[in-house]
């Protein structure tokens, strides 16, 4: 069972530079994308064989995401916790028998950290929210969650300490996450692979010389770690300032154990 998760930076912009090429070719079971940038109705994909689902800002040309998915789910959510709705459409979370597949555009604590207060209590009430569904059956977490987990995942780490993304209590919330019964898959696999990054910023030639960010993961319950068969970054994929990332999973063993 294949996942795609990407940060296409705008659906309507990434279309002019070859999202459904890539979309077609990688033929997912699941296909995850945040930061659509768009309102109902301002675009249409042509996506045989997919239910979609879209959580569209309130603000617009800002923020959303969607899914796009081979198999119809028996629920679909927006928000977290008691909530059904959140005004930045920056979470969708699919239900199925074995599984529930949440989507996230994690907020931006901001270059100056403006944003960092809200930035944590997003994280606290996504925590619990996390944690309560785990407790009835495996979830499978991804998305643009804006943060660097270690210096290996970042280019300049000594230099960033302290900015949006790679600050102390943004790096904290995540290894709260791994170490309360989830595990981040592309580490699972490689926890010593270097220079993999997911985002780049589009000042010039950052992207060439590979002066990235890993900010964009699957997140599996631990339940599930067996079903792991790959997680890959395809840092070639252009089109956004962030890249797509897979993870395949032996649907087999996608069970609450």
């Amino acid at each position: 069972m294949k996942f795609i998760s990407w940060n296409v930076n705008g659906i309507r912009a990434c279309l002019k530079k070859g999202f459904l090429d890539y979309f077609n070719r990688m033929d997912a079971d699941f296909f995850c994308i945040q930061e659509t940038k768009c309102q109902a109705g301002q675009v249409e994909l042509p996506l045989k064989g997919y239910y979609q689902y879209w959580n569209y800002a309130e603000k617009k040309g800002y923020s959303g995401t969607a899914v796009f998915t081979k198999h119809k789910p028996l629920s679909v959510k927006y928000g977290v916790g008691e909530m059904d709705s959140e005004s930045e459409g920056r979470i969708i979370t699919l239900e199925y028998d074995s599984f529930y597949l949440v989507n996230v555009y994690t907020p931006n604590s901001q270059r100056d950290l403006a944003r960092l207060d809200k930035r944590l209590q997003w994280e606290d009430d996504l925590f619990d929210y996390l944690k309560a569904l785990d407790r009835k059956k495996p979830v499978i977490y991804c998305g643009d969650l804006n943060v660097a987990h270690q210096e290996i995942d970042l280019k300049n780490a000594k230099s960033n300490i302290g900015n949006s993304g790679f600050t102390f209590e943004e790096r904290e919330k995540m290894t709260r996450l791994l170490s309360e019964g989830f595990t981040d898959t592309f580490r699972y696999l490689y926890p010593n692979r270097t220079d993999a990054y997911t985002w780049w910023s589009y000042m010039n030639k950052v992207r060439e010389r590979n002066i990235g960010w890993r900010i964009d993961y699957f997140i599996v319950s631990d339940l599930i770690v067996d079903a792991i068969i790959n997680s890959e970054i395809h840092s070639e994929i252009l089109g956004s300032d962030h890249c797509p990332i897979v993870l395949e999973l032996n649907e087999n063993l996608l069970v609450h154990k």
